[in-house]
């Protein structure tokens, strides 16, 4: 029997002041991209205020920050009702008196056939993908909006822009996800709101690693998917929360209603068929 692939060590997140005492609200913080990004805001001296639908797992990402000296509290939150998102918003409130930066990371892949999908998918795949952005979105933006100054950062996906066979209707919703982003940008820039997006591709989460270890030779079928990226590898959570970091602080005034793309060049290449490469440079 293969051995079953486990999450590589998470490094230590760089140490800094780039985002001394801004106040940060992450949605999604408990794993995966969301933890990477509240790491490394926090290691950069950021206030954080972090919700997630796993209230337990979220309280202990935020307790072992504070433990080690980090400014993190945690609030159990589901997107997909408005209120929850005001209260995680009001908590940052309270706290410090205002929002500076907004992170929507909170997001499920739903997968299926078009015809073969019940309503109940469609409906959650939209709850929480686009829905639970804009709930987001609609309540920090007025606390942004008195302030004269925000920034709100949406994890999108390399769906927003590309289709991939078999993964409906998760893409729909992450077009809409990115049009949410542009439409908000160019509505509140002259109000001194910047809003812009991520589009990660093929991220070592332990999503996918549970994804590989469903089959057979995990190994192998983790090398298939490094092997269709330039580098011949993936990228990592905290190289997205890198991304976050440099759009939340103040080096990037001018990015607005933008989305930067983290895939290794992948949807860039024309086609991924060795044979048709081959015949294509033989035309040149």
């Amino acid at each position: 029997m293969a051995t079953p692939l486990s999450l590589p060590p998470v490094p230590e997140p760089l140490r800094g002041e780039r985002l001394k005492d801004k106040v940060v609200v992450i949605t999604g913080g408990a794993q995966g991209i969301g933890e990477a990004i509240v790491a490394c805001f926090q290691a950069q001296q950021a206030r954080v205020v972090v919700g997630d639908i796993q209230g337990e797992k979220v309280e202990r990402v935020a307790a072992g920050w504070r433990e080690r000296g980090g400014e993190v509290w945690a609030l159990q939150v589901d997107v997909t009702q408005p209120a929850q998102l005001e209260a995680l918003i009001g908590m940052a409130i309270e706290r410090y008196g205002r929002v500076d930066v907004l992170v929507n990371c909170a997001g499920v892949n739903v997968f299926r056939d078009p015809l073969e999908m019940t309503d109940e998918d469609w409906r959650r795949c939209f709850a929480i993908d686009l829905d639970g952005v804009w709930y987001g979105c609609k309540a920090a933006l007025p606390h942004m909006l008195e302030r004269g100054v925000g920034n709100i950062i949406n994890i999108a996906s390399v769906h927003s822009t590309n289709i991939i066979p078999g993964c409906f209707p998760y893409p729909v919703a992450k077009h809409g996800l990115l049009g949410l982003t542009r439409a908000l940008g160019i509505e509140y820039a002259p109000k001194g709101i910047r809003v812009n997006a991520i589009a990660p591709g093929y991220i070592e989460t332990q999503l996918n690693i549970d994804y590989w270890n469903g089959f057979g030779d995990p190994h192998a079928e983790r090398q298939r998917a490094l092997d269709m990226h330039p580098p011949r590898r993936i990228g990592q959570p905290v190289e997205v929360a890198m991304t976050a970091l440099f759009l939340a602080t103040d080096e990037a005034p001018f990015i607005n209603a933008s989305c930067i793309t983290i895939d290794g060049g992948r949807s860039v290449m024309y086609h991924e068929d060795t044979t048709l490469r081959c015949s294509i440079d033989n035309m040149i």
